[in-house]
């Protein structure tokens, strides 16, 4: 398998600038940042790299060690099970605030602990501010890091520092593209209650998970060996992820971290998706997430002993998940009973049919014959005033499957033109069950 991505857990007091640094080190606006203490409730968690180095970051909620609050307990505990979860604590403190009774229990408390620590002082502006630093090596701390997450003043200075223990990126890319052999990977994803424990059990053919009728039973990812025909299988049995306002129990929202974990260790993703439901917005905003993270993925439709159907419902099924989700009509789908154990053995040909295709490569020739046949049917469209040409394609990468195209103007390619490509190389090429990546890059870069 592929290395893990090292998970790095920003924590800290309410309002030292932890979702700042968050977003600066996602290159994102994901998080919510107001000068409100208290404004991230929950972690906020995403995949980044660094100067070719990969890590996920977790943003937590504000760490108040001794506080009588139900909610600020609650983000302190939080931010506890995230630092058990994490190899790379970074300990954020408020320099314009200096330093406080909370900052200085905190750090008593991650002295405990074994991870790797940086103790960063936050809204260090510039060289004017590194006084403020000084009340800092109070807590004993040999080195301390100051930055300004809002301004980016000495984070790249932080970062390489912690880039000499984190992997590179094809480290955490492709896995077992030499031909080495091993147990194909499986992540059993999806909302509480969907049968993902009660398929990993009638796979193994044993109770030996934990099921009930209760949402939420499973709290933690599961590996399970199974050997059938001389193949190897790990199943990963992954906690039930919630919309985030409906999670109560604090060990679960702990729980959704280690499921989106489990589909970075997945070599292919099996979404369960309970019948008697039918897809809903979490399950969208879940599949989403799978596919933007790269990996090759089939539609468990669960519990379909216990729906009334006739020869079409089936079909009409189909027909509803690919107008709900377009843009993922390539998953196969597969309609299974875990209870009964209707259609499971399917499970294991399109397992290894979808990570064929995760792992398939075009030849340089094949592919730009494909091309120069299919635009001068389809030619770019005029974007502009300007006349895109595409000159140049090749496959860069598996797992997904990346292809990059050298172009005049890179950024006049709609939209709707990339797609279009994108499909008619389904239709041509297959990749069933694989999400692709597409790139234009202008010629001579």
């Amino acid at each position: 398998m592929a290395t893990a991505r090292p998970l790095i857990a920003i924590v800290g007091r309410p309002n030292v600038g932890k979702s700042r640094l968050f977003n600066r080190l996602t290159r994102s606006r994901d998080a919510i940042v107001e000068d409100t203490p208290g404004v991230t409730r929950d972690r906020h968690y995403g995949d980044s790299d660094w100067d070719g180095r990969a890590f996920s970051v977790v943003d937590t909620g504000g760490f108040e060690p001794d506080s009588d609050d139900v909610l600020l307990r609650q983000m302190r505990e939080q931010a506890q099970l995230a630092i058990e979860e994490a190899e790379i604590i970074f300990f954020m403190m408020d320099g314009r605030a200096g330093l406080t009774s909370v900052d200085e229990e905190i750090a008593r408390q991650l002295r405990m602990s074994s991870k790797l620590l940086f103790t960063i002082v936050n809204k260090i502006d510039g060289p004017k501010h590194d006084v403020l630093v000084s009340e800092f090596y109070a807590l004993g701390f040999e080195r301390l890091f100051p930055i300004s997450a809002e301004h980016g003043y000495q984070i790249e200075e932080l970062m390489e520092e912690v880039l000499t223990f984190l992997p590179t990126l094809d480290e955490v890319g492709s896995s077992q593209e030499d031909g080495e052999e091993g147990p194909l990977h499986l992540a059993v994803i999806g909302k509480p209650n969907a049968g993902k424990s009660t398929l990993i059990n009638r796979i193994l053919g044993t109770e030996r998970l934990l099921t009930s009728d209760i949402p939420g039973t499973t709290r933690d990812s599961i590996d399970n060996l199974v050997v059938r025909e001389g193949r190897e299988y790990v199943f990963i049995d992954t906690a039930g992820v919630r919309r985030r306002k409906s999670i109560a129990l604090l060990i679960e929202k702990f729980a959704v971290v280690k499921a989106f974990k489990s589909i970075d260790r997945a070599e292919v993703v099996l979404f369960m998706i309970d019948a008697k439901e039918g897809l809903t917005d979490q399950d969208k905003r879940l599949l989403g997430m799978v596919r933007d993270k790269g990996r090759p993925f089939m539609l468990l439709v669960n519990k379909w002993d216990a729906v009334e159907k006739d020869s079409t419902t089936s079909g009409t099924w189909v027909k509803e998940l690919e107008r709900e989700m377009p843009d993922m009509a390539f998953a196969p789908v597969v309609f299974i009973s875990a209870l009964t154990g209707q259609r499971v053995h399917r499970i294991f040909e399109l397992a290894h049919e979808v990570h064929g295709q995760w792992s398939r490569r075009i030849s340089t020739a094949d592919l730009n014959k494909w091309f120069e046949a299919l635009t001068h049917k389809h030619s770019p469209p005029v974007h502009k005033g300007r006349r895109v040409k595409l000159f140049y394609s090749s496959q860069v990468a598996i797992r997904p499957p990346t292809f990059m195209v050298s172009t005049n103007h890179p950024e006049a390619v709609a939209t709707d033109y990339k797609r279009f490509i994108l499909n008619r190389m389904r239709e041509d090429f297959g990749f069933v069950g694989t999400p692709l990546k597409l790139f234009f890059r202008k010629r001579g870069e």
